[in-house]
């Protein structure tokens, strides 16, 4: 009950009201706090007054008076009120409880009056004003003064009995010598027992067994609320209150009713309003206790909050030493790896310095000792022209005819193009490990029950066009955590594992590429800093069939830097590979195929000292150091810049006219429905069918060396040989 005490304290003097009134406004008062409050203004203002001036009653209104105040709690300390333009202001103090008060207004001396004829007049009259120091609501005094206000008489018996509680113990009321602690009261005998009196005087058993016995505390309580106290009316003394006039909120008495005081008002039975309040009060008292449940649990997990901050923070203080230290090893570490990956890199530009040196000597030597044949040749024919002898110059002329074209020919194939550059093309990209380097930061620790709730799949705005299937998600509705991004992962459409196609903060996504006439699972999951939610349901997908007349397949993909050998090169988000290496080195596309028609074309970026790239298929576990198509898991056709062929498990067939420069285009047909593998060099079909009978899951690959860059282009149409040559077939 210690809680309560401030509420039975008058806000005034800071003392348990004494003679408690109540005001209008529900505030309470001590009657002579009330009384050191008041404030006077002068007749000319009094409500009488504003009444002759066309001014109704209702314009003194508490509440009306409560708009008009000038009073405000943000002021110098001063205040004044609204319509009394002529009343003297009167510093404000503060009361124990920390309220503004109003002290009395102190009576100014009054000169005499002197009427014409010499006689003295008394003061002009005053009129009384009270301002509630609690919500500062201003409320004028009638004749009666404060009188007028009704006694607070619930509030004073809470007072007396919350005083008594906190008296010295009760005392047993039959014992003869040194009275013990009282341990129980017969509510009937209304007698205080302790407990050898008790088992003495009031046996458990007998006539007796049926009282009520309570606590001492509790039958203190129970004696003073029986009898009730009947409260009489303000404005009739001799009678008691009988009704309850709903409209004023304000216990009346039967003359107050004959008056006609509350005439037209709702009146009710005092003991049924009495009844009704105090229901309304314990329902307003349950919702108000539940909260103040919630506040205490909530309290106690702020407390343990502080005492596991604080333990943190100890904890941080002990290890700071070690905590500094492991910090600057790390930083040292990542400094140690940049200056090795520096002489790594410094190596190479010193090695690609020393190749293109080797290059063009080798280049220089060539071509000096193929002058020097050629120079040796002209001056033999020239000297062979001079011969007289008709018949022994025709004996050797045609093998000289032939030895010269033949030479000018092996002049005229490039020989005369230098075969490197002078530029390094080596720029180094440090754009991903500078922005890395700015996010580098520690890692929070997370409370687990911060991470977002399994996202829903909107059933209704999923669906699957052709070989496209568009998916949607979204929070649950009274999930509280905020999920800052989304990971959607799709199997390979034959109940394989799952892969993630799609990772950002978007509620949709639309997957292409897929496969024709094949059943896909789909599933989503949100993440946060603090975590990984658990997976959404799983949706079952099914693409369109294969229009086979069409032959329409669109897929659109990269190349997959995690199956790919260590030296290939990746750039242009993944589509541009080239090697740091001599020799071949595999690399495969990111999506694999088993059903339908995909072609995809490959552009030569460069192409130095006629290397032989191999395009082509292959399945995932191909080797990747090695020409592809020289082991049985993959299907190729590598080109120089004069030929081709077709290689399968080492075995060389097919050989065709035509390669490849710089600038030139590779494309690459699949064909599950015709099980076929075709290869076309810039747009024109390279030689027959390359490969037949062929099924599984095959990915799109390449190998090439570091004289040979390539960029993958995805999401073609048919090209129109094949087309054709289909439409003729069919």
């Amino acid at each position: 009950m210690e809680e309560m005490e401030e509420e039975l304290k008058c806000p005034v003097c800071g003392s348990f009201y004494r003679e408690p009134i109540l005001l209008p406004c529900s505030h309470s008062l001590c009657l002579a706090c009330a009384r050191n409050i008041l404030v006077h203004t002068p007749d000319s203002e009094s409500p009488q007054s504003r009444r002759a001036s066309g001014l109704s009653s209702s314009d003194y209104d508490y509440l009306d008076l409560d708009k008009m105040s000038l009073y405000s709690e943000a002021d110098s300390g001063y205040g004044s009120y609204g319509g009394f333009a002529s009343a003297p202001t009167t510093p404000c103090q503060k009361s124990p409880n920390g309220v503004r008060v109003f002290p009395p207004a102190m009576p100014a001396p009054h000169q005499p009056h002197h009427h014409s004829s010499g006689a003295l007049l008394p003061p002009p009259s005053r009129h009384q004003c009270l301002t509630c120091p609690q919500c500062h609501r201003s409320l004028l005094l009638d004749e009666r003064g404060l009188r007028g206000f009704t006694k607070n008489r619930v509030l004073e018996g809470v007072i007396e009995r919350y005083q008594q509680s906190k008296a010295a113990a009760l005392r047993c009321q039959l014992c003869e010598k040194s009275p013990k602690e009282a341990t129980v009261m017969c509510e009937q005998c209304d007698v205080f027992y302790c407990e050898p009196c008790r088992l003495r005087c009031h046996p458990p058993r007998g006539p007796l067994a049926k009282h009520r016995l309570l606590p001492p505390a509790q039958g203190r309580v129970s004696r003073r609320l029986s009898p009730r106290k009947i409260s009489t009316c303000t404005d009739h003394e001799l009678e008691n209150h009988s009704m309850y006039c709903v409209q004023c909120k304000t216990p009346v008495c039967y003359q107050c009713l004959e008056e006609g005081r509350h005439h037209s008002h709702e009146v009710k039975a005092l003991g049924a309003m009495w009844k009704l309040h105090k229901s309304q009060l314990s329902q307003a008292l349950n919702g108000l206790s539940d909260r103040a449940k919630e506040a205490k649990e909530f309290l106690v997990q702020l407390r343990n909050m502080v005492q596991h901050i604080q333990v943190q923070m100890f904890q941080l203080t002990e290890n700071s030493v070690e905590f500094e230290a492991c910090l600057v090893a790390q930083c040292d570490a990542l400094i140690d790896a940049l200056n090795r990956r520096k002489v790594q890199l410094l190596a190479r530009v010193n090695k690609e310095h020393e190749h293109k040196l080797k290059v063009v000597r080798d280049q220089i030597s060539h071509c000096t000792v193929k002058l020097r044949q050629t120079t040796g040749l002209m001056e033999y024919c020239l000297e062979v022209i001079k011969e007289n002898d008709p018949s022994g110059f025709l004996q050797i002329s045609d093998a000289l005819i032939r030895r010269v074209h033949l030479t000018e020919d092996q002049w005229g194939k490039g020989t005369l193009t230098p075969r490197m550059t002078t530029d390094f093309d080596l720029n180094l990209d440090n754009g991903p490990l500078l922005q890395s380097i700015h996010q580098l930061d520690f890692v929070q620790m997370k409370v687990p029950s911060l991470v977002p709730a399994p996202p829903m799949l909107q059933l209704e705005e999923c669906c699957t066009h052709n070989n496209s299937a568009t998916l949607s998600w979204k929070q649950p509705p009274m999930s509280m955590v905020q999920a800052e991004g989304y990971i959607l992962e799709l199997d390979d459409g034959n109940g394989g594992q799952f892969r993630e196609v799609f990772v950002g903060k978007e509620t949709m996504c639309t997957v292409d590429g897929l496969h024709f006439n094949s059943t896909y699972n789909a599933r989503v999951k949100a993440f946060n800093k603090a975590g990984v939610s658990q997976y959404s349901k799983t949706l079952v997908l099914q693409t369109s069939e294969v229009d086979i007349k069409k032959l329409v397949a669109v897929a659109w993909f990269a190349f997959d830097p995690g199956s790919a050998h260590s030296d290939i090169i990746f750039s242009n988000d993944n589509l541009t590979v080239t090697c740091n290496s001599y020799d071949d080195r595999v690399v495969l596309g990111k999506t694999g195929f088993s059903k339908g028609v995909h072609y995809w074309e490959l552009t030569i970026d460069r192409y130095d000292n006629h290397p032989d790239p191999a395009f082509g298929v292959a399945r995932i576990e191909v080797m990747k150091d090695v020409m592809l198509g020289k082991d049985d898991k993959a299907w190729a056709m590598y080109v120089d810049n004069n030929r081709s062929w077709f290689m399968h498990n080492n075995s060389h067939t097919n050989r065709s006219e035509g390669g490849i420069t710089k600038g030139a285009t590779v494309g690459v047909l699949l064909d599950f429905t015709r099980r076929t593998l075709t290869f076309s060099i810039n747009e024109e079909q390279q030689g027959p069918v390359a490969f037949e009978s062929m099924e599984g899951m095959l990915f799109p690959a390449v190998s090439l060396n570091r004289n040979v860059q390539v960029t993958l282009h995805t999401g073609l149409p048919i090209p129109g040989f094949y087309t054709s040559r289909a439409s003729i077939q069919s």
